[in-house]
């Protein structure tokens, strides 16, 4: 009877995963969803969008049928699965209030309304989530992690790989710290995580997956070469001359908020000389440019990760919510059925609260991360410093490896601070000095972003607004 009762994380977890299928089908098609599909159908892959999703997708499709259906189902499965086994292994430990907390953790709008949208961010959160779910099952009654185990993590965890180029910065300091106990150990074995992961990349996706290489890897430098010639007197460093450098000016084609504007006309024009070169080129290029000029560099990394974060910005900063209609298409992804537009629109407004702010997750992080390292080891504890570390990294790659600010880049990192403050609390209270020095820290951000949202001018509310802004 004692191990029923602790099995009800797992049983609320189904019918979660059951009401949120059927609350969200057919899904939600944004613009990723129908490119991807569109390859599904025609069988030509290019790696602008994850080659390796949309290898499975048309697996999936083949077999039953459907549109966004199957994918929908596959994210939202292993979304629950993860998180009804965190609960499920916290109720085994007789943590029974933390195992409610994390499956409420779950049903925060934030995080359930990007499962309706069927995109790779989604995709990347489920196979996270299951993946540590399953460490979580074994490790937090003191067992032993079985091998098979370890192969289904490991699974999860490579198809997260998979499915975003920067997921990476996330997965392997998350394995590195399940792994191995010592931190040089751990700083070695991600940092070569990452750099094995980063050279293989290309690779996997043209020569196993078949995809067609897009030139979505000469986006960040181009992005950084054109945020520093805008910045700086001489712009010899980073190939554009100075008529070109006033065309970008001229046209107002480095926005903090994306890259956008570089891709089309006079902004694109105005790159040409960048146009013959490679990304290894392209790179090496901005190495220089940085060299000789790093602060304009630091200027415009900073402007971005600020807009991405969501920080010192206007109300109504865009793409902090999945739309309640389907990107227009004409290959079969309808509209979202009444109960998601219903979910989509009534939660909308908690885009605009500390909920959907990156950098309110990112200081709970620090400070949770801070209180963990005081603690001894344990399983608890242990676990959540390997969330808060794999969620950090991810978060600070964005200073460097960002060209766009929508919030559901940050899903990963938001839950996991989120699920890491569950465990440390669910291990022992924190001291009331703790407790005073995050709770500043986190007054601090909140304030400030609200500050600068009374003070700045409201964003424009569409794309195009976005492009002139």
């Amino acid at each position: 009877m004692g191990n029923v009762r602790r099995s009800w994380p797992l049983i609320v977890a189904i019918l979660l995963a059951a009401l949120t299928l059927a609350a969200a089908w057919p899904g939600i098609a944004m613009y990723d969803t129908v490119a991807q599909f569109g390859q599904v159908l025609s069988g030509q892959y290019d790696d602008w969008h994850p080659p390796a999703m949309a290898r499975l997708w048309a697996g999936l499709h083949r077999a039953v049928g459907g549109a966004a259906q199957p994918m929908l189902v596959v994210q939202v499965m292993l979304y629950w699965l993860g998180l009804g086994l965190i609960a499920g292994a916290l109720a085994r430990a007789d943590r029974r209030k933390a195992a409610f907390a994390v499956l409420a953790c779950g049903v925060l709008p934030v995080f359930l309304v990007w499962q309706i949208a069927v995109l790779k961010d989604a995709q990347m959160l489920g196979a996270m989530l299951a993946g540590v779910g399953l460490m979580a099952w074994w490790r937090f009654d003191g067992r032993r992690v079985p091998w098979w185990g370890w192969a289904l993590a490991a699974l999860c965890f490579g198809y997260a790989t998979l499915v975003r180029a920067n997921a990476v910065f996330a997965v392997a300091p998350l394995v590195a710290m399940l792994v191995a106990t010592r931190w040089r150990m751990r700083a070695a074995l991600g940092g070569a995580m990452v750099l094995a992961t980063l050279a293989a990349m290309p690779i996997v996706n043209q020569s196993i997956f078949g995809a067609e290489e897009s030139g979505v890897r000469t986006t960040q430098p181009r992005y950084d070469l054109a945020g520093i010639a805008v910045r700086v007197a001489d712009p010899t460093a980073t190939r554009l001359g100075a008529a070109q450098v006033a065309a970008l000016k001229r046209g107002h084609c480095v926005k903090p908020f994306f890259w956008d504007p570089l891709g089309d006309g006079a902004c694109a024009d105005a790159e040409a000389p960048l146009n013959d070169l490679t990304a290894g080129q392209l790179y090496a290029t901005l190495a220089e440019a940085i060299m000789h000029h790093p602060f304009a560099y630091s200027a415009h990394r900073l402007a971005h990760l600020n807009s991405t974060e969501r920080w010192l910005v206007p109300t109504g900063w865009p793409d902090a919510w999945p739309p309640d209609v389907a990107e227009g298409n004409a290959i079969g992804l309808a509209n979202p059925g009444r109960p998601a537009a219903w979910l989509v629109n009534e939660t909308a407004p908690l885009g605009e609260t500390p909920l959907a702010w990156p950098i309110v997750w990112l200081a709970l992080a620090m400070v949770t991360a801070i209180v963990a390292l005081r603690r001894p080891r344990s399983p608890l504890r242990d676990l959540a410093l390997a969330l808060l570390v794999s969620g950090l990294a991810l978060e600070a790659s964005f200073a460097a490896i960002s060209i766009a600010s929508d919030l559901r880049y940050h899903l990963w990192p938001m839950m996991a601070a989120a699920l890491a403050s569950v465990l440390v609390l669910a291990d022992g209270a924190p001291s009331k000095r703790a407790v005073q020095l995050g709770g500043a820290a986190l007054a601090f951000v909140v304030v400030s972003a609200v500050a600068s949202r009374i003070i700045l001018p409201p964003a424009p509310d569409t794309y195009a607004g976005m492009l002139a802004y």
